[in-house]
């Protein structure tokens, strides 16, 4: 029940140069959390913490107010409809089609991904997510990718961690 933060802040842990309410000044750009704060109401620390730069990234304003999180919502929905939910998230650099923003110079993402994963009484199921940094109202759907798909434009290993032949059959679904 902690209440939303209201201040975005420099993560104290991050070294080396970050961006600040300064780069999104007039930008255009929403601050878009990766960890969306409504997740994160549980205590005080947490919901500062969710406001740190460290999990904020140059987002769509349409996109962060639509699709973005309208996908967080179904997220919450499945964290209580399963119990629990693993969530792997962030952008996707690629092209870096948008440039940089403001005078830290912050890589504004061409994309953002999500994984999520959920234990079934049969099992895991994953599904991921790509949502390009623009606008637009479309169906969730529309975003749908396998893990195996997201693995491949992000170039990370995300259900490495479960037994090889479970990972491969639920990445490919």
């Amino acid at each position: 029940t902690a209440p939303r933060g209201r201040h975005f802040d420099i993560d104290p842990d991050v070294r080396g140069v970050q961006a600040d309410n300064d780069d999104y000044r007039n930008s255009g750009w929403d601050r878009g959390h990766m960890v969306p704060a409504g997740d994160m109401k549980l205590d005080d620390q947490m919901m500062r913490e969710s406001f740190y730069f460290s999990n904020i990234c140059p987002q769509n304003r349409n996109l962060n107010g639509g699709d973005w999180k309208t996908l967080e919502e179904l997220c919450r929905i499945y964290a209580q409809k399963y119990g629990k939910i693993y969530i792997v998230c962030g952008p996707v650099i690629g092209n870096n089609m948008y440039g940089r923003l403001g005078p830290h110079q912050a890589v504004i993402p061409d994309a953002f991904y999500k994984v999520l994963l959920v234990e079934t009484k049969g099992g895991y199921e994953s599904i991921g997510f790509i949502m390009n940094n623009e606008a637009g109202h479309k169906p969730l759907t529309t975003y749908v990718k396998t893990v195996d798909e997201v693995e491949e434009i992000t170039g990370l290993d995300f259900l490495s961690l479960l037994p090889d032949k479970v990972e491969k059959k639920i990445e490919a679904a």
